[in-house]
């Protein structure tokens, strides 16, 4: 019935988020203004850090005792609130969230171990569960609350409770929410902060799409020549990943490096799509993942800043962050200049020498000075990278990738090709492996030839596990005929 006094709030939040305390809020809120309530919890299983179901029911105080309801009711709940995004997912999925539900989630994202581990990108599609939550609930309410309690060095429960404050979905004033949390006792200060800060996005309508946008280009005189020639010569299906990759390789090398970036993908087949894909792809590729590349990431400032404000570290206090690295001699050689890197890789008796410096990983405390300097120094070599033996090596690649792709029997083909390099990322073994899935699947192509669902199945196959026994069976002929 429209008309009910009965309130029912389901929180869906991971472990270690304070779900439980924003539970206690929540009835301690009914409690002290007048009506009977009650909360229960539902622990889920390790899933992420374990994703639990907090149910809060209450109502008027009136003549009797209510029974009221332990576990939520799809279809019957009021309110929904949810600390992440796919937890804001979960809850539509279960039925909870209908045409008389307010849902108040957070629109940031932490990854399941199934969406990290993924060979390709396993990320759940967050723009799905946008457009699910507007759809399906009386009104939603989304905004990045993660950001939101970092910047007023809070929790995120004190957000989450600020927005139910500000949607106004229950009648009570901001006074009783407040005093909820001053009941609580525990770090008050810091959960007002946090509470304002949620109160006023919910209040004041500061939604946002679950969406980053793409970083601007610098403003340096390089940098705006290279956003014109985009916006003169590139499709507009291709300008948001251009821009991206230009800005990505600027800082990677230079504004030379992103100029030959944009020559590159101007050389590409005409098409829509393949300008895109193209753009994305390319960029990728040319800003691959060497050791002066993840030394120079390592020692970055913005990464301490970081780093301290996830760990929620105060002003004044000491961080020692541990790194674990594991070159291999393969790695060494190629940060080398060429001709040396080259003799040392071809003599068995010198690489057999070294390579037992390089067998075992090491922890490397970056916030030292002994290895901060040293890594910054390693930094530096990137004046020197053009001539080090795996800048030869990958502008090889990437050109006999571009060669396949002009020479494409089909746009949809070409495409494929593209869409090919998703395998090749990372450093290291992770590196090796995808290049030597890529690898397989273009000699295939070059021998036998393959349209483009065969090519997609191939490189699907390749992406399905790490040790390429997929890959391996989707080259395999089939039985009864002899391979090539």
């Amino acid at each position: 019935m429209s008309d009910r006094k009965r309130i029912a709030i389901a929180v869906l939040g991971l472990g270690g988020q304070g779900g439980g305390v924003l539970a206690d809020w929540i009835v301690e809120l009914g409690l002290q203004n007048g009506f009977v309530a009650q909360g229960t919890s539902v622990p889920g299983v390790a899933q992420r850090t374990g994703s639990t179901v907090y149910y809060i029911e209450m109502l008027p105080e009136g003549p009797g005792q209510p029974v009221l309801a332990l576990t939520p009711v799809p279809g019957d709940v009021d309110i929904v609130v949810a600390s992440e995004l796919m937890e804001a997912g979960r809850a539509i999925l279960r039925g909870f969230v209908s045409k008389r539900t307010t849902l108040i989630g957070s629109t940031h994202r932490i990854y399941a171990i199934s969406e990290k581990s993924a060979m390709g990108d396993g990320r759940a599609s967050g723009e799905r569960i946008l457009a699910a939550a507007a759809e399906r609930s009386k009104r939603f309410i989304g905004f990045d609350m993660d950001d939101a309690s970092a910047r007023t060095g809070s929790v995120i429960s004190s957000v989450m409770f600020g927005a139910l404050a500000g949607s106004g979905a229950l009648p009570f004033p901001r006074e009783a929410f407040e005093n909820a949390i001053r009941a609580g006792g525990k770090a008050v200060a810091a959960n007002l902060a946090g509470f304002a800060a949620g109160f006023d996005a919910a209040a004041n309508g500061l939604a946002e799409a679950a969406k980053a946008e793409a970083e601007t280009l610098p403003t340096s005189a390089a940098g705006q020549a290279l956003a014109a020639r985009i916006a003169e010569r590139l499709p507009q299906s291709a300008r948001e990943f251009a821009i991206e990759g230009v800005r990505r390789l600027m800082d990677y090398q230079d504004a030379d490096y992103a100029a030959l970036y944009l020559d590159r993908l101007e050389s590409l087949p005409a098409g829509d799509e393949i300008a895109r894909e193209g753009a994305r792809h390319l960029a990728l590729w040319m800003s691959y993942e060497d050791t002066i590349r993840v030394a120079d990431l390592k020692v970055r400032a913005s990464r301490f800043a970081r780093v301290r404000e996830e760990v929620r570290a105060e002003p004044g206090q000491l961080l020692h962050i541990t790194e674990y690295m594991h070159p291999r001699l393969e790695e060494i050689c190629e940060t080398l200049p060429a001709g040396i890197g080259r003799r040392i890789l071809a003599s068995k008796r010198l690489s057999g020498w070294l390579k037992p410096f390089f067998t075992k990983g090491r922890h490397v405390e970056t916030t030292s000075l002994r290895w901060f300097v040293m890594l910054s120094l390693l930094a530096g070599f990137r004046r020197w990278r053009r001539g080090t033996l795996r800048y030869a090596h990958e502008q090889a690649r990437i050109e006999d990738w571009l060669d396949l792709i002009r020479a494409a029997p089909t746009p949809a083909v070409a495409l494929e090709l593209v869409k090919c390099q998703r395998l090749i990322k990372g450093y290291g073994d992770t590196f090796a492996r995808g290049l030597s899935s890529y690898t397989r699947i273009i000699e295939y192509y070059a021998a036998h030839g393959a349209d483009a669902e065969r090519l997609r199945v191939l490189r699907e196959a390749a992406l399905a596990d790490e040790d390429g026994a997929a890959l391996g069976v989707a080259l395999a002929p089939p039985s009864g005929v002899a391979a090539l």
